[in-house]
């Protein structure tokens, strides 16, 4: 029952989010040699979305190699519809696929649920060394694999060289945040701001990227029973105290969110200096802000403690078995042919951002004589691109969760933290009453939270 209460709940709250994640709720997560199936024999059935429009050829390729299987691929639209769509199928008790694509954080909802294979019994957990540890360990729940990784997000430090250089900063020379504090005060004297923030929901990807950096646990979940500490974590007060720093000293445009028609003036005119977000961001950036082809750069994310190498994830994507699947084991094997087979090269080779090492370190990635790489290098000034955010998507990460009613936590941000930004209240106080919805919201649903703040 209580798994079906957090389901229903998870339903709901789905419906409100527009553009955002999802959820989940079953018990045949424990059910993976009950319902294997045949590995070579099965007519299996794929959600997920097709930004690349590669999804036919994969699947012709896959089918080839595997004749007694076919894939007939539902696209579900976004991220979002896709997991509305698991969650509504998880809540009917029927009606959902073998194989399902969902964002990386929205993993832990299914898994916690039970809806979602634990893919240990496929060997998945044997591949852990195969692939970057930030999209990893954000697939992991009690110590298992419930989906593999496609793609990657590597957190990467985006500048503008000619803003920077009118400020006499040195971009390449921004190693930590106390030197990005410096920079940020002399781009502000040229009437420009080093970054923006809004608080908006937006921003809520990034927050977690750069509290993960940090080495905060703003929530720590073990099962049923949720712990949220927002204000105390060690790692989230030093992200709370640059932050206000920022605010406080006006070095931050709070009036822009992120994906905004504003934002992308503001990059294109250079009134925003740098950007911290994913590696996946370059073909943005050229769409967005065509007219400074040739200015922007990228470099390693600046570190809390000079000399230290550790990153953090700003999105992904990942493919996952369905606990109601009858045929689990084929549905794995095309799980593994898209993420660690050839089907991962594929996906890369159409402007997928990997995640297995072997491709990340390959001298094709990183040729910047291909023709994609060079008309992206060409943007930032003849940078080897790719290099760059292979070395970010290979360097540490520290362990990092995500709640179990992920979707929530992404619309309610903006709703608690903008209004810091727009120095209502010190964000410390938006952080405990954003601490106090979270604790309410889990517990509503039928989890456990006791909450620190």
């Amino acid at each position: 029952m209580r798994n079906m209460k957090k389901a229903l709940a998870a339903v709901a709250a789905v419906a409100t989010l527009a553009s955002l994640a999802a959820c989940g709720g079953s018990d045949g997560g424990n059910d993976a040699k009950a319902n294997a199936g045949d590995a070579d024999k099965a007519d299996l059935v794929f959600w997920g979305w097709d930004t690349g429009n590669t999804m036919k050829a994969l699947i012709a390729d896959f089918e080839k190699a595997n004749p007694g299987i076919t894939v007939k691929f539902n696209n579900t639209g976004t991220a979002s519809d896709t997991q509305t769509a698991l969650s509504n199928a998880v809540a009917a008790g029927k009606g959902a696929p073998d194989v399902v694509m969902l964002e990386d954080p929205t993993v832990t909802q299914f898994a916690v649920t039970g809806d979602l294979v634990d893919l240990t019994a496929y060997g998945a957990d044997k591949l852990e060394d195969d692939f970057s540890a930030g999209p990893w360990s954000k697939l992991q729940y009690d110590g298992k694999p419930y989906a593999l990784p496609i793609d990657s997000g590597p957190e990467v430090f985006f500048y503008n060289d000619a803003v920077l250089k009118k400020a006499g900063v040195d971009g390449s020379q921004i190693k930590t945040w106390d030197d990005y504090y410096e920079a940020a005060k002399k781009v502000k004297a040229i009437g420009a701001y080093m970054t923006n923030n809004s608080g908006s929901s937006m921003e809520y990807q990034p927050f977690t990227a750069q509290a993960w950096q940090a080495g905060a646990q703003p929530w720590k979940v073990d099962g049923e029973n949720i712990t949220i500490d927002m204000t105390k974590d060690s790692g989230m007060k030093k992200y709370i105290e640059f932050q206000q720093k920022l605010i406080d000293e006006d070095l931050v445009d709070t009036k822009i969110a992120n994906w905004s028609d504003d934002w992308n003036r503001a990059l294109n005119e250079g009134d925003i200096a740098t950007l911290t977000i994913g590696a996946w961001m370059p073909v943005n950036l050229m769409n967005g802000a065509p007219d400074q082809a040739g200015n922007w750069r990228v470099a390693q994310l600046p570190q809390w403690n000079e000399g230290d190498e550790v990153s953090a994830e700003d999105g992904g994507s990942a493919l996952a078995v369905v606990s109601q699947s009858k045929q689990q084991a084929a549905a794995y094997k095309f799980v593994e042919y898209l993420t660690h087979g050839d089907g991962a090269q594929t996906m890369a080779d159409t402007g997928t951002f990997p995640s297995l090492k072997k491709i990340l370190s390959s001298d094709s990635f990183t040729d910047p004589n291909t023709e994609a790489n060079k008309k992206v290098n060409d943007y930032f000034g003849g940078q080897n691109v790719n290099e760059i955010l292979s070395e970010a998507a290979q360097r540490k990460v520290s362990a990092f969760q995500y709640l179990p009613y992920n979707p929530y936590a992404q619309s309610t941000f903006g709703d608690q933290i903008s209004k810091a930004y727009s120095e209502d209240i010190t964000l410390e106080e938006a952080f405990a009453n954003y601490s106090k919805a979270l604790t309410d919201h889990g517990n509503q649903q039928g989890y456990t939270v006791t909450s620190k703040d």
